[in-house]
């Protein structure tokens, strides 16, 4: 019992450290994470249909990879981001958009305001059973919830061995984007959508965006260095990465769910 119990309360200690430790990497966050294929946020608001004006809350919005694009779309966007390094860097690359302290499970945002809300690589860390009814409050009638997970595309051979180079002594051995979508009785059954999508990199900057992963930020110094060099060595050798950029390859899934 002791045993089982010493596991779990590491596996909850872990988890929320992972959470955590992106806000001492914002800048490097910000330069190196892809933003988000504009077909899926379409698709993920599409039961908003002719609404004008979409007044859309970014929860989780981190440096502000998908208010770009929802921004580019004519919505919006109020962010909101537990992180203070996370929202300054957010304030640098969208000075225009509000950005608000708070969380999934305390968003500081009245009820009834907001025609949708938005997840980007962040649903994950969310206590979902305080954060489902919560986003259900600022949720206006008929709004919708949808996240967003960017995922390396693992059917091309390259990118399954690069995957597999770039484990950590803390990895998962399961993707953060669960293949089941998320279930609430408060929101209609999600749907999901799967969309092609890439970023183009260069051996040194693809090892950079890894950098920013949290099953790297929490490891040694020693082993994060290790594993970048590894990264860096195996792009290098390859002929579809060695020299130059190129387009990296990736897969975004995208769950939406109308409010009931």
């Amino acid at each position: 019992m002791g045993e089982s119990g010493e596991s779990v309360v590491d596996e909850a200690e872990l988890n929320a450290r992972r959470a955590s430790s992106f806000g001492p990497e914002a800048a490097a966050y910000a330069t190196h994470r892809p933003d988000y294929p504009v077909e899926g946020i379409r698709w993920a608001l599409e039961s908003l249909g002719g609404i004008a004006e979409r007044e859309v809350v970014d929860l989780g919005a981190g440096t502000g990879k998908l208010t770009g694009g929802l921004a580019a779309l004519g919505a919006r966007v109020t962010a909101v981001e537990p992180d203070a390094a996370m929202r300054a860097e957010f304030a640098r690359h969208h000075a225009e958009v509000p950005v608000l302290s708070g969380s999934a499970e305390s968003i500081p945002l009245p009820d009834d305001s907001a025609h949708a809300v938005v997840v980007g690589q962040a649903l994950h860390w969310f206590d979902l059973p305080a954060a489902f009814p919560e986003i259900a409050r600022v949720l206006r009638p008929g709004g919708v919830l949808a996240a967003f997970w960017n995922t390396h595309d693992s059917s091309v051979k390259w990118v399954a061995e690069l995957d597999r180079l770039s484990r950590s002594a803390v990895s998962s051995q399961r993707r953060a984007a669960d293949p089941s979508p998320p279930s609430h009785p408060l929101f209609r059954p999600f749907e999901r959508a799967t969309f092609p999508h890439s970023q183009r990199r260069t051996a040194e900057s693809l090892a950079a965006t890894i950098g920013t992963h949290s099953h790297t930020l929490v490891v040694t110094p020693e082993e994060r260095a290790e594993i970048l060099d590894r990264i860096t060595g195996y792009l290098r050798s390859r002929p579809e990465t060695g020299v130059g950029e190129f387009q990296f390859p990736l897969r975004t899934l995208v769950v939406r769910a109308v409010l009931r």
